[in-house]
């Protein structure tokens, strides 16, 4: 794996705190045994400008053990190496995939800082950084960061599979770290190490890798544009790259939260012919019909098959989604596709779930069972953002509620008690 770490000059500072650092590296997978001499609160020199006018430290919500509540902390300023940028966040969405890790139905270490679906400032590089990206990216520009980060150098990147990239998944997901195998986040108070979830976007400033960085035009506000990063970013790679969805097809929806509601639109962009949405509240199934749907069905009432059945004319449809990580409605994604269909899986499940097929069914009638975890940032991220630009997707209707940073917990509170229809944002400007 070509993921070479730029050399860094470090400084280090808060000598006071090398000691308890020593003892506390020693349990904590974020060390890098190649520092282990170094305190954990270092500068860094600048390249590219920023940095100057920065506050010596920030606030950003902690996620600290199963079922209890965030916490606002206060930590040291983060800061970007080579490739990096540091972002000034103004907003972050509010995921059911951070409510998995906070219930602990996916496992991820703590203490951490949740948040992957951002928008913000760039007001720092990383010492080193690439010309290249600095000039696509220069201190002051208006960004939204998408949840999966591509290294750039991996197997999969270099084939433009940033979706399957090998640095994120064996660090950020398997660690809470950077591609150095390190945070950049550490409690003002105590020095502790905190892990990131994606950028740890949930807080003042956060540091992302560039790769997965693409500019904000000034038509659209920072608020309703974070849920481009994952909410519309998850749904278009099922659409695009997983079902390749053509005009004409026949779509369903099993789920119509934030991102099954982002599905319902880019199918609908795409020209897709019938699109039927699928959930259990009548809320949300009367607001899909905003989002494109042209039926819905409630599965609290009638047999999600059967209906889809009986719509199509009793084919079935062209491409099935499933939205939210259950074994029944994976099931009922892969019974409501006609032969050669394709269904496709994009919701998250409690670790350690498992879906049925009918086999004989999957190899008599060519049936498709795809996975699919979000999409490309460098190819797609830009493309969204046209789209959302132009109106094609309409960000206003995906996005119903806005919280504010001290209320983070409550939204995630309200999203695990099934009162957010749509997306909602946080608002940390």
């Amino acid at each position: 794996m070509a993921l070479a770490m730029v050399r860094r000059n470090v400084i280090t500072h808060y000598s006071k705190f090398a000691s308890s650092w020593s003892v506390l590296s020693r349990h904590s997978s974020i060390h890098n045994p190649s520092l282990a001499s170094v305190s954990p609160f270092h500068s860094q020199s600048v390249g590219g400008g920023g940095g100057g006018g920065l506050p010596s430290y920030m606030r950003g919500a902690v996620y600290w053990e199963t079922n209890k509540p965030l916490s606002i902390e206060e930590f040291h300023m983060p800061r970007p190496k080579a490739g990096e940028v540091l972002i000034k966040t103004k907003a972050c969405g509010v995921c059911h995939s951070d409510l998995h890790v906070i219930k602990g139905e996916i496992p991820f270490s703590s203490p951490c800082v949740l948040g992957h679906e951002i928008t913000g400032e760039v007001v720092e590089h990383g010492p080193h950084s690439d010309s290249k990206t600095i000039e696509r990216l220069p201190v002051g520009s208006r960004v939204v960061g998408s949840f999966i980060m591509p290294c750039g150098n991996c197997s999969y990147c270099s084939k433009g599979h940033d979706d399957l990239c090998e640095a994120f998944f064996a660090y950020n997901r398997a660690k809470g770290t950077l591609y150095d195998g390190e945070t950049r986040l550490f409690l003002r108070n105590s020095g502790k190490p905190v892990y990131m979830y994606s950028m740890g976007g949930l807080a003042e400033y956060c540091v992302v890798p560039a790769n997965g960085v693409a500019v904000l035009p000034e038509s659209l506000p920072y608020p309703q544009s974070a849920i481009l990063g994952c909410a519309v970013f998850t749904a278009y790679g099922a659409m695009a790259h997983a079902a390749q969805v053509r005009p004409g097809d026949s779509v369903a929806v099993i789920g119509t939260g934030g991102v099954g509601s982002s599905c319902l639109q880019i199918a609908r962009a795409f020209g897709a012919s019938e699109i039927i949405a699928v959930d259990v509240q009548d809320e949300k199934l009367q607001k899909a019909k905003t989002f494109g749907a042209t039926h819905t069905v409630n599965s609290a009432k009638e047999d999600p098959i059967e209906k889809i059945n009986e719509i199509t004319g009793g084919k079935g449809v062209d491409v099935a989604v499933e939205a939210l990580g259950k074994p029944q409605t994976f099931a009922q994604c892969t019974l409501s596709v006609k032969d050669g269909g394709k269904a496709v899986m994009i919701g998250l499940a409690q670790a350690g779930s498992l879906g049925e097929v009918d086999i004989n069914r999957l190899v008599r009638r060519k049936i498709q069972v795809i996975g699919s975890y979000g999409g490309r940032a460098r190819q797609d991220l830009p493309k969204l953002i046209r789209l959302a630009e132009t109106g094609i997707f309409n960000l206003d209707h995906a996005v119903s509620r806005t919280y504010t940073f001290e209320d983070s917990a409550k939204a995630f509170q309200d999203l695990n008690e099934g009162k957010i229809i749509g997306r909602a944002v946080i608002e940390i400007m």
